[in-house]
């Protein structure tokens, strides 16, 4: 697995993303224009993310 520094955001994708300080590993559920719903799989409920908001991040990307 590889990961990419801001690379396009699609429904389906997993991200690294800082939430209150810590790198945390997020699903992204529904991406649009201009937001995503992301889910942290840990009980959790999913939250809405305006995209300009997501300034860092990093998506993993699977390698075959």
């Amino acid at each position: 697995m590889t990961t990419l520094l801001n690379e396009l955001i699609e429904t389906g994708d997993v991200l690294e993303i800082l939430h209150n300080g810590e790198p945390m590993t997020a699903l992204v559920l529904l991406a649009a224009d201009n937001a995503v719903i992301l889910d942290f799989c840990d009980g959790s409920t999913p939250f809405v993310v305006q995209r300009d908001e997501l300034t860092s991040y990093r998506k993993f990307v699977p390698t075959i």
